[in-house]
């Protein structure tokens, strides 16, 4: 069976393993190095020649008026689009809107027995971008995904970054946009461009395109690199890599199901990191099975394989303790845990981005529909950061009121402390306030 060739089949408790293991998800990290000069000298040329530059790095545009979509087309493109996908945002929208609705800032206002007034406020983060992938697949749910957030947060300069395909946005991506300015009484822009010169665009402004204060959204690997390369001058949510998928599963599962699962992470791109975890060999071969039998039917079957081969993993584990290990190693973006004992699994999961349990763990559910946020932490990030929230769009300030009485008490020590730190100033600014006896 030439499935052989295309996903991997391991046993977890072979000597080789855990090195094996490791390289693969090693090998996914350095993938970049070797564009990250290409993405530095894109920024800066944007930085310094702006939209000129931006239209260079264009694919299928040449003239400056292409990086704001025409009203007409954009008029025309929502009137074509089909019913049923309106009325999926339409739902998608409410959806999400109310889950993110959810998640309340909460300013704290502290007065110690000395009389010094302490406070920590959350403020929103002005002017706002939204990168939203477009190749040969246009993602309208992730623009709800990043947009929304920034909509319960108050903020309301928002850009939309959309490189489309062949020059063209998705009609989707536009009814989405269209939608979100009605129901919120925004003016959320669309800009075509994409790609490394979209981000510098954004972080440091040109003629066309505003200057934002921080950039939300996941992208190619061009993307991921120039926002690292202009996080010393804008905000980001963080890097996001290829997509990743880890399944827990047991006998009881369907393998059918899982299968899909595999499949429908795996059709994002050509890199995507697809590992399902078993305590039953014979499970992992129907799962195996089964991904033949459905491959042969899929539209992005290429992509699918060259991902799988590259990066797929049916790996034989002998107990829920080595599952659990592993998992929190990888620090998947999506953790789907079928098994028949998730409850007893869930609470000892310390990275991952999303959890999707229980019998109907779908997690392509979760890119749409369920409300909880898609746009997460990959390559090991889950360690220490989280998919986007509202939290992502506020900043924090601490205030501080000083009492006389409390400079009175609490001065020595921060004088003491200043003095043994070997800061002299710090130390005599203290003492100066301090009553004198």
């Amino acid at each position: 069976m030439k499935l052989k060739l295309m996903i991997k089949v391991l046993d977890s408790t072979k000597k080789n393993f855990n090195s094996y293991f490791d390289a693969i998800i090693k090998r996914r990290k350095n993938r970049t190095k070797k564009i990250s000069s290409i993405v530095r000298k894109i920024v800066e040329d944007v930085k310094k020649n702006g939209d000129k530059a931006l239209l260079k790095y264009k694919r299928h545009s040449n003239d400056n008026s292409s990086i704001i979509p025409n009203p007409k087309k954009i008029k025309k493109a929502i009137a074509k689009l089909d019913p049923s996908v309106k009325r999926a945002i339409n739902v998608a929208s409410a959806r999400v809107f109310k889950w993110h609705s959810l998640q309340k800032v909460k300013n704290i206002n502290y007065t110690d027995r000395l009389g010094n007034n302490l406070k920590y406020i959350y403020k929103k983060i002005s002017k706002i971008a939204c990168y939203v992938p477009g190749s040969s697949v246009s993602y309208p749910s992730t623009l709800l995904m990043a947009v929304l957030p920034s909509i319960v947060a108050g903020c309301k300069h928002i850009i939309v970054l959309n490189p489309g395909h062949n020059g063209v946005h998705n009609p989707a991506v536009l009814y989405a946009v269209h939608k979100l300015n009605i129901t919120h009484k925004l003016n959320i822009k669309v800009f075509t461009c994409g790609g490394s010169a979209a981000i510098a665009a954004a972080a440091f402004g040109t003629k066309k395109i505003p200057k934002v204060d921080k950039i939300v959204g996941p992208g190619s690997d061009w993307v991921t690199l120039a926002k690292k390369e202009v996080s010393d001058v804008v905000g980001i949510d963080g890097l996001h890599g290829p997509s990743e998928i880890l399944i827990v599963a047991d006998k009881y599962c369907n393998p059918e199901w899982l299968a899909s699962d595999l499949l429908a992470q795996s059709e994002h791109s050509d890199n995507v990191l697809s590992i399902l975890l078993s305590k039953n060999k014979n499970f992992i071969e129907k799962v195996k099975i089964s991904i033949a039998n459905q491959l042969k039917n899929l539209e992005r079957k290429s992509t699918i394989k060259k991902s799988l081969k590259t990066n797929g993993m049916l790996v034989y584990v002998p107990s829920d303790k080595k599952i659990i290990e592993i998992v929190n190693k990888v620090g998947p973006e999506h953790l789907s845990i079928s098994s028949k004992n998730y409850k007893k699994i869930v609470p000892k999961i310390r990275n991952a981005g999303s959890i999707a349990c229980g019998p109907m763990a779908i997690m392509a559910m979760t890119d749409y529909i369920s409300s909880t946020n898609h746009i997460l932490p990959t390559e090991g990030r889950s360690y220490y950061s989280s998919g986007l929230s509202v939290f992502d769009f506020y900043k924090k300030t601490s205030i501080v009121n000083h009492s006389k009485l409390g400079v009175e008490k609490l001065g020595k020590h921060a004088y003491t402390l200043a003095k043994f730190e070997g800061l002299d100033s710090h130390a005599e600014s203290i003492k100066l306030r301090m009553r004198r006896k």
